[in-house]
């Protein structure tokens, strides 16, 4: 199996002895119909691991305020096994901000982040501890097919990552989400970044150390409905484009010069009209186009400009990410 390595100037240092402490985070929201059979075959493969490569593991199940029996089925779970962990969020806060609630209280030398939907085999979790253990920092599933999702949702995804990836000051993988495993050093670093508006992949791009991609094919859900429908997707696409590139406010710029060439070749052909023709009056058609070309641009720009001004608002004000109602399986909280 051929891996991606994006960091290629560092030097590997190997971890090969002792065994480690290994966290699962899983966010979940509305997963009733596959929770316990995730949570099977998620276990069997920890179970596996344990014997050689862990000295405990734990999983951390983060209830994204689920409107379901979700919650109820992940306390019969914290209750049943030792190593389930619980965590219940006060409301439905998102994605990000649930994986990032699980990658706070997580205490592992390593960290994987994993969707309850089984899309993305957990039998990998072992290969990426092997390459953790030869050097790695960051292990990244990279997907080479996807299962189970329409044309269009494939075109527009396969665009986002291209797209993100040529607009971001930052190098992120592309078809990558975020199924990975993180070194304690990693975690730590994420855990430091105070932003509001989350865009994980990224983040961990940012902090650099050494990353390496394990491509795999991405099935099917197992049970239940995605939770990211079109509206979501591109509200997360916004939150990549927006948190990790000036692109966008440098476009509005570069608009704004195009349009002032523009604008010059319309003095000149209205000057040449008034000096040396009689069809001044007849100009008012150019005039309505650009009054109206103007006024679009004019609130594209003020939008793009509003959109950076907003998130620098709610970050100011400081709120917390998440609001967590309960804990079931923490010794240390109630």
């Amino acid at each position: 199996m051929l891996h991606t390595d994006t960091q290629t100037t560092q030097i590997l240092e190997p971890r090969r002895n002792a065994k480690i402490r290994l966290s699962v985070v899983v966010p979940c929201f509305n997963e009733e119909a596959v929770i316990n059979i995730s949570h099977a075959r998620l276990s069997q493969v920890l179970k596996g691991m344990a014997q050689h490569d862990l000295a405990a593991y734990e999983i951390i199940y983060v209830d994204d305020g689920s409107k379901d029996s979700t919650a109820s089925k992940l306390i019969d779970l914290s209750q049943a096994d030792p190593a389930v962990k619980v965590v219940m969020l006060s409301r439905n806060f998102g994605h990000q901000p649930a994986v990032s609630a699980g990658i706070d209280l997580a205490n592992g030398d390593c960290v994987v982040l994993i969707d309850a939907d089984l899309q993305d085999p957990p039998e990998l979790i072992a290969d990426m501890v092997t390459l953790w253990r030869s050097g790695y920092d960051v292990v990244y599933g990279q997907r080479t097919d996807r299962d189970g999702e329409s044309a269009f949702k494939l075109a527009t995804a396969q665009a986002f990552y291209r797209g993100l990836n040529r607009l971001s000051d930052v190098d992120i993988p592309l078809d990558v989400g975020d199924f990975r495993l993180m070194d304690r050093q990693v975690v730590d670093a994420i855990k430091s970044m105070p932003e509001r508006d989350r865009f994980l992949r990224g983040m961990v791009s940012w902090v650099g150390f050494r990353q390496i991609g394990l491509p795999y094919r991405r099935e099917a859900r197992a049970a239940g409905e995605s939770k990211y429908p079109l509206r979501k997707m591109i509200l997360f696409a916004l939150d990549g484009m927006l948190s990790f590139s000036l692109v966008p406010l440098r476009v509005v710029i570069l608009l704004g010069l195009l349009i002032l060439v523009l604008a010059n070749f319309g003095i000149f052909y209205a000057l040449i009209n008034r000096l040396f023709t009689d069809r001044w009056v007849s100009g008012w058609t150019m005039l309505f186009i650009a009054v109206m070309f103007m006024g679009g641009v004019q609130l594209m720009v003020l939008g793009m400009i509003g959109e950076y001004v907003g998130r620098i608002y709610m970050a100011s004000k400081e709120r917390p990410l998440y609001l967590i109602k309960r804990h079931f399986g923490f010794h240390d909280r109630g």
